[in-house]
């Protein structure tokens, strides 16, 4: 019975990781940036300026922490799932 249990989790598991892995890869790119932050940006470039190049990568980097967070402590959420679930069958 639990190795049956095993096999569902395991292919709930991968099936959930392969959605994951697909909605990543078919993403399509996202403009981050509010409408005044973008207007600063534009006229900051179209003057001649620098600044304002690297500004939507930095608010997309600052967006991808909390998903990787959570996603990180999903899979602690599992492991000490599975860890208190095997101590219990012993």
């Amino acid at each position: 019975m639990q190795k049956q249990n095993d096999n569902v989790m395991k292919t709930k598991l991968g099936i959930f990781l392969a959605m994951g892995l697909v909605l990543f890869t078919i993403s399509s790119d996202a403009s981050a940036q509010c409408a005044m932050c973008k207007a600063v940006v534009e006229t900051n470039l179209e003057a001649g300026g620098s600044k304002g190049a690297g500004l939507n990568d930095g608010i997309l980097y600052l967006m991808a922490f909390p998903y990787l967070a959570a996603v990180g402590f999903t899979i602690l959420y599992f492991l000490q799932k599975k860890k208190t679930r095997n101590s219990l069958t012993e």
